[in-house]
């Protein structure tokens, strides 16, 4: 069911700014880049660089977008996001069930938390992480403001959602991904926080679609996500296709070998990142 009423907002008007960890873009338009010649260009790369000396970081190819701060909140509760991101259709396709434990990574104000807890019931939980405490000081007068009790917010890092270890059924990166300084280690955290078999999911807008009015470091290709995510130990699942602009890319953990512990992979780190504001 949607929320029947506004959430709280950070700053006056709705502003076109990008998030760390939040939920969303600006709808800054660049249609400038090829996917297919980026996606060649990905592969010749190395999974760790520097676009230029003291540039922005790069993962295997793809440069990570930059991140910026809960100024830009406003426009995560814009009016038309509805009708370009359809979230009641892309949480229907994940199929939650009351009683779950989910995570919403990158949560911002909570635009998706309060979808998600309405799912889970009662007897489930939402962990909404997210790095800025100003974004979750906004998520938690939204859920006091609408009365919800089951979500939990919880005070990320850069490099640690702070997910309890094998806690949880599902997480979900809502344009979010992308924007994380460091992949790696971002994607231990997760790992070690689901259960068996659980689900990372990460909606994304499409890198392969120039008519999708965002720029191009914040879109991800399929190719793309594949590449990083199954080379930190996630298997692919599927991508749904459906929504306007985005994709909905479904991963699982993949067990760990047996008598195995999970390995810290071996590419060196940027000697700069992003910092959240």
């Amino acid at each position: 069911m949607p929320c029947n009423r506004p959430l709280a907002s950070a700053t006056g008007p709705a502003l076109a700014l990008w998030l760390v960890l939040g939920m969303g873009m600006g709808p800054d338009v660049a249609r400038s880049q090829d996917a297919p010649a980026a996606e060649a260009t990905a592969k010749l790369a190395p999974r760790r660089a520097r676009t230029a000396p003291g540039g922005p970081a790069a993962y295997m190819g793809r440069e990570i977008a930059p991140v910026m701060t809960f100024h830009g909140a406003d426009w995560l509760v814009r009016d038309t996001r509805e009708a370009e991101e359809q979230p009641e259709r892309m949480l229907d396709a994940l199929k939650i069930r009351p009683g779950m434990t989910v995570a919403d990574v990158g949560a911002g104000v909570g635009y998706t938390s309060v979808k998600m807890s309405r799912r889970v019931g009662p007897t489930g939980t939402v962990l909404a992480s997210d790095v800025q405490p100003e974004m979750l000081r906004l998520l938690a007068d939204n859920t006091r403001e609408l009365g919800i009790k089951n979500v939990r917010p919880v005070r990320a890092t850069p490099t640690d959602p702070r997910l309890p270890e094998g806690a949880v059924d599902l997480i979900l990166m809502v344009d979010v991904y992308h924007e994380c300084s460091d992949p790696e280690a971002t994607l231990r955290g997760l790992r070690r926080a689901l259960k068996p078999n659980g689900r990372l999911v990460l909606v994304e807008f499409r890198a392969e679609d120039p008519e999708v009015p965002i720029k191009p470091e914040h879109k991800m290709s399929v190719a793309q996500a594949r590449r990083e995510l199954e080379a930190n130990a996630f298997v692919f699942k599927e991508s749904l296709e459906f929504l306007p602009w985005q994709h909905i890319l479904i991963f699982e953990k993949k067990p760990d070998p047996p008598g195995d512990r999970e390995k810290p992979a071996t590419a060196p780190k940027p000697t700069t990142a992003p910092t959240p504001g």
